[in-house]
């Protein structure tokens, strides 16, 4: 609290330019005494801060200080605001006020070079977003029950180190209790989260085992071959790096995932414009499947 107390009193002076012990002393809630400490130690910090007695007079700082030049660099203020404003997009709570009052406090005015939309998130999404993050920064155990690609339910206790945004969307990367391992966790896949009142040590190993991904992802992996017709070359140009485009203007594509039902749905979501070249069970299955799907229009 004491430290909290010195950089508002800084912050209170910059904006006011000069106030008095007793107001200062009823903002916080302390005695005058305490607050004429607390002007000692700025003071032995190298902060210009000075009291005038008589009318008129109070506790000011030396005009034309600006606190990032006794602390920071004019580079590492411009990342700083710019890593807020990177977070402000995501709607962190108090992001705005920490913004603001830096700003004042550097002595800038903050020029918004980044927009980052998350619009879409519905607000169960967002409270679960700053739940992850108390429980990130508190370090507490989450509960939370959660579905598989198959719609299989287990429920979870999770250590929680990092929200991840990933291909098209938010993962939780944690210590799995039940699986006794690091995880990723979809959070679109995630009901009825609530953050215990239990702690836990960070542990010492914090990466995900090569090649992993969400838990149901890490199994089944083959390689496949995909050809694409021109008319989808928007959506090659938006999910894939390193497409082959050929004469005719169609696209191959190597890729390796895992054979699950999110494949075959992926795959059917191009229609008549992707054609899997190997392997042969999968041109199988996709043929199957669309046979099955046809005879509901029949």
């Amino acid at each position: 609290m004491h430290t909290s107390r010195l950089f508002e009193i800084i912050y209170l002076l910059l904006n006011k330019k000069t106030t008095t012990a007793k107001k200062l002393a009823e903002h916080f809630g302390v005695s005058r005494r305490t607050i004429y400490r607390d002007i000692d130690t700025l003071s032995l910090s190298g902060i210009p801060v000075y009291t005038e007695k008589g009318k008129g007079g109070g506790i000011s700082l030396l005009p034309g200080f600006v606190l990032d030049k006794s602390i920071l660099s004019e580079t590492e203020q411009d990342e700083i605001l710019s890593a807020l404003q990177g977070l402000s997009s995501i709607q962190t709570t108090g992001t705005d006020s920490v913004l603001s009052k830096l700003s004042t406090v550097f002595n800038k005015s903050t020029v918004k070079w980044l927009e980052v939309d998350f619009t879409g998130w519905d607000y169960q999404n967002n409270e679960m977003f700053h739940s992850f993050k108390t429980a990130i920064l508190e370090r507490r155990i989450a509960e939370f029950d959660y579905y598989s690609t198959f719609g299989e339910k287990t429920h979870r206790r999770i250590e929680p180190v990092q929200l991840w945004f990933k291909s098209k969307a938010w993962y939780l990367k944690g210590f799995c209790l039940m699986r006794q391992d690091m995880r990723l966790f979809k959070l679109t896949r995630i009901r009825d989260l609530s953050v215990t009142d239990e702690f836990f040590t960070e542990r010492e190993f914090l990466t995900l085992p090569d090649e992993s991904g969400p838990e149901e992802h890490r199994i089944n992996n083959i390689e496949l071959v995909l050809r694409i017709a021109p008319e989808m070359a928007y959506r090659v140009l938006d999910e894939f790096s390193d497409a082959v485009k050929h004469q005719d203007g169609s696209f191959t594509v190597n890729v390796i995932w895992s054979e699950n039902e999110w494949l075959y749905g992926y795959i059917l979501s191009f229609g008549e414009y992707m054609e899997v070249i190997e392997p042969e069970h999968i041109r199988t299955a996709v043929k199957n499947k669309l046979l099955k799907s046809a005879e509901k229009y029949l």
